[in-house]
């Protein structure tokens, strides 16, 4: 198979589909792979680094999407990139479609065959393309609001973790999954308060044996919610239904009446957030206030820390990358049930239930759609 690898367009997006030892293994697997010029070099892989591993340097994306059968890449594609996108071709990505129906439908216009790494599932019920940004986004989220916090971002003036004699600030984080402990590490770490909420009384059980007192665990209510939100400095918003839209957990009530300075972070961003204040930022223009309330919504937060995340990512994308090209998508998703998961959308049929939910658009069984 032929594996296609475009530099990422989304603003300030530095991180790539393949590293050089992803591409020398494809390649070994007996696969072409072809890299755009530069699509590494934003952190440290250099094309001469990609051809030592046996790719071809392709000078644009759009010889890249002309002669791949497989796109893979790591944002979903904008606008300039679904243009480009044919029928049957595959694209293993991130989508996050469910907020997003322009892009929707226009990958459902194009005919390809539209392969989700936040839809892939495991033998545990876990996401394990989506942990490793998660992981990174949940550790990420509370360096970036304790920087918030600081007066000259409109924060309160307050440390994260306080001093001798002074209060540690108060940190409460909706979602006790992979990147709300993450989270809860980092600001242990930090020695602020911590509390987590979540509906999952069995997670709630393991941070509670994991972690032990230093970290307080509540069931998710509307009233603990609001609660614990209004007497908040910083809160993590850490939800997530896999492809689906975010919840919106918190109000603009409850945003009016935050404390003044307070600072929201919303890692389901990409999911729409859980916030109803919430909307899409980006790494040249993280943050804005509302209700005097910093928010901090970058949509590609990872992408900050883009070397680390890129190798992550590959480590876990690498397996299923190599099960495409080696058995051709459909055997490869026939076969696997957990990469089934991933396909949400094929040949102009949305085929994830989620996002057929969210967008109102028809859907129809992978599973019935491949075996037609």
């Amino acid at each position: 198979m032929r594996i296609g690898v475009p530099k990422e367009i989304k603003i300030h997006e530095y991180r790539v589909g393949m590293t050089p030892p992803a591409v020398r293994e494809a390649v070994h697997h007996g696969h072409e792979v072809l890299v755009q010029k530069g699509a590494g070099f934003g952190i440290g892989l250099f094309d001469e680094q990609y051809v030592a591993a046996g790719a071809r340097i392709a000078d644009t994306a759009a010889e890249i999407f002309a002669a791949a059968d497989m796109i893979v890449k790591v944002k979903e594609p904008q606008t300039a990139e679904w243009k480009m996108l044919r029928e049957g071709q595959i694209l293993f990505t991130y989508l996050h479609l469910a907020p997003d129906p322009e892009q929707a439908r226009g990958l459902l216009d194009s005919g390809c065959v539209a392969i989700a790494y936040e839809t892939v599932t495991d033998s545990r019920g876990g996401l394990p393309l989506l942990a490793p940004m998660s992981e990174v986004a949940g550790r990420m989220s509370i360096q970036a609001g304790a920087h918030c916090l600081e007066i000259a971002q409109g924060g309160r003036g307050m440390l994260l973790g306080g001093v001798p004699g002074v209060p540690a600030a108060k940190v409460v984080i909706l979602g006790g999954g992979v990147s709300g402990t993450n989270a809860a590490r980092m600001a242990m770490g930090l020695e602020a308060h911590v509390t987590v909420i979540d509906l999952n009384l069995h997670r709630l059980y393991e941070l509670d044996m994991q972690f032990g007192p230093s970290l307080n665990t509540i069931y998710s209510t509307v009233d603990a919610i609001e609660e614990s939100v209004l007497g908040a400095d910083l809160v993590i918003g850490a939800v997530l239904v896999p492809g689906a839209a975010a919840p919106k957990l918190v109000t603009e009530d409850m945003v009016k009446r935050m404390k003044k300075g307070s600072v929201l972070v919303d890692i389901a961003i990409d999911q729409g957030g859980c916030f109803a204040t919430s909307h899409a930022t980006t790494h040249a223009d993280p943050t804005y206030v509302m209700h005097d309330v910093v928010h901090y919504c970058v949509a590609n937060m990872p992408g900050a820390v883009a070397r680390t995340s890129t190798f992550a990512l590959n480590n876990a994308t690498l397996p299923f990358t190599l099960a495409l090209a080696d058995k051709g998508y459909k055997e490869a998703l026939l076969g696997n049930p957990h990469l089934m998961a991933g396909l949400n959308i094929h040949k102009g049929q949305l085929t994830y239930k989620a996002v057929s939910d969210a967008l109102g658009v028809d859907y129809r069984d992978a599973k019935t759609v491949l075996a037609a």
